[in-house]
């Protein structure tokens, strides 16, 4: 009997995920039930999630330093290089105007007070991170002992080292080709080893899904409904309607043959919140389903998981307003354009990883004041924001390889 395709396969497991999920949430913790089905769904869906984190470092160094090299070769870097940035800028910037836009006009949080939280304030205690210390901790980040960020998956160093290595392999020329061309064979036997690891998302997916859907809280969903809301929508604006725009506009693509394509990426984003875990399913789909040139996917993707995050940079300045709201302060315009560039400098900052936009959100409340413990109100509904917002920092990385491979080509 033949299987149903990878794609109906994987909507199956997203389907029963979420269902399973519902009832098990009806049945409550404590029953025998969910507590075994909780147990189960742990280890499949950390299974599922250390496959995709084994192939991550071999990819990302193999992807980046070949994907350099071709490009030198072809001399496309510069064009590539500053295309890239001009488009990762440029869509964060349009993202953080459209949720500190929303949350402007709807004014999430105004009829709420701080003092609805206290229980959970008093349980959470911020770590304070200036903005000098910030840029110190991101510029150290950057270049570390390889062997160290290879051994501890630290993909920014890695990105940083595969850069390097990239540029040093094309100025030696024929003299190092044989090392150009190891690295080519482990990048497609990484590859291939990705398309084994993918037969087991729909199973891995459910198990994530039935976790996530089962743990989330009710009760404070409830209660900050209108700001769930607001970050939900913007979100889906910016994801359904604004990157699909720009991607037509560029490339004359449409939305319903991108989403064919990249929708193996996006569900598997939705599942695991970590672009970086995607990463392995976003640069199989960008190359074999949305047909853009290894060299350039290989540098644009890796790039795009730590610098390109438009759900996190708008979550982080539409939190920092509701945050605002909910003290009783209304923000300055002066203070709202720091909240724009702050959001925008430490969502490049954030690493790849579920709930990371929480690690540096204490820094854009602080940017203008504003209490950093108030960050422990949004925690019980990260998880469940994370799942949009990853699927979105995955979407503007496709969409990029799309437009970038567009305008090189066009220069």
């Amino acid at each position: 009997m033949k299987l149903p395709s990878l794609n109906i396969q994987i909507f199956i497991g997203t389907f029963l995920g979420v269902t399973i999920g519902l009832y098990f949430h009806y049945l409550g913790m404590q029953h025998s039930v969910v507590k075994d089905g909780l147990y189960a769904s742990e280890l499949v869906g950390t299974l599922f999630i250390d496959l995709l984190k084994m192939v991550l470092v071999p990819l990302v160094l193999c992807s980046i330093t070949v994907g350099i090299a071709n490009l030198r070769q072809h001399r496309q870097i510069h064009r590539v290089w500053v295309t890239t940035l001009l488009f990762f800028l440029s869509s964060t910037a349009i993202a953080i105007i459209i949720g500190m836009s929303a949350s402007l006009y709807f004014k999430p949080g105004s009829g709420l007070h701080l003092a609805m939280f206290e229980h959970a304030m008093q349980n959470y205690e911020a770590k304070q991170l200036p903005i000098s210390d910030f840029f110190a901790q991101f510029l150290h980040g950057l270049f570390v002992n390889p062997f160290a960020a290879l051994a501890q998956g630290n993909v920014l160093a890695i990105v940083m080292f595969a850069l390097i290595l990239g540029v040093a392999l094309v100025i030696g020329g024929e003299r190092y080709k044989n090392i150009l061309q190891l690295l080519q064979e482990l990048l497609e036997l990484t590859m291939r080893i990705i398309s084994w690891v993918m037969k087991l998302a729909p199973l891995g997916i459910m198990a994530l899904l039935i976790k996530l859907v089962t743990t989330q809280d009710a009760a404070m969903l409830t209660v900050l409904a209108k700001f769930v809301t607001v970050i939900i929508g913007t979100t889906l604006f910016h994801g359904a309607v604004v990157l699909p725009l720009i991607l037509y506009l560029f490339t004359g693509k449409s939305p319903l043959w991108f989403w064919r394509g990249a929708r193996e990426a996006l569900i598997t984003a939705f599942a695991t919140s970590s672009s970086s875990s995607t990463l392995p399913v976003t640069l199989r789909c960008v190359t074999q389903h949305l047909h853009v040139k290894p060299e350039i996917a290989g540098f644009v993707v890796p790039l795009g998981a730590i610098l390109n995050m438009d759900g996190t940079a708008l979550y982080e300045a539409a939190a920092a307003l509701f945050v605002a709201n909910l003290v009783g302060i209304e923000l300055s315009l002066a203070q709202q354009l720091v909240v724009f560039f702050i959001a925008m400098i430490a969502s490049i900052g954030a690493p790849g990883i579920p709930s990371a936009g929480m690690v540096t959100m204490v820094m854009v409340l602080q940017s203008v004041g504003l209490p950093a413990e108030a960050i422990a109100i949004l925690l019980p509904m990260d998880r469940l924001l994370d799942t949009i917002r990853t699927s979105v920092n995955v979407e503007g990385d496709m969409v990029g390889s799309l437009v970038i491979q567009k305008l090189v080509h066009k220069i």
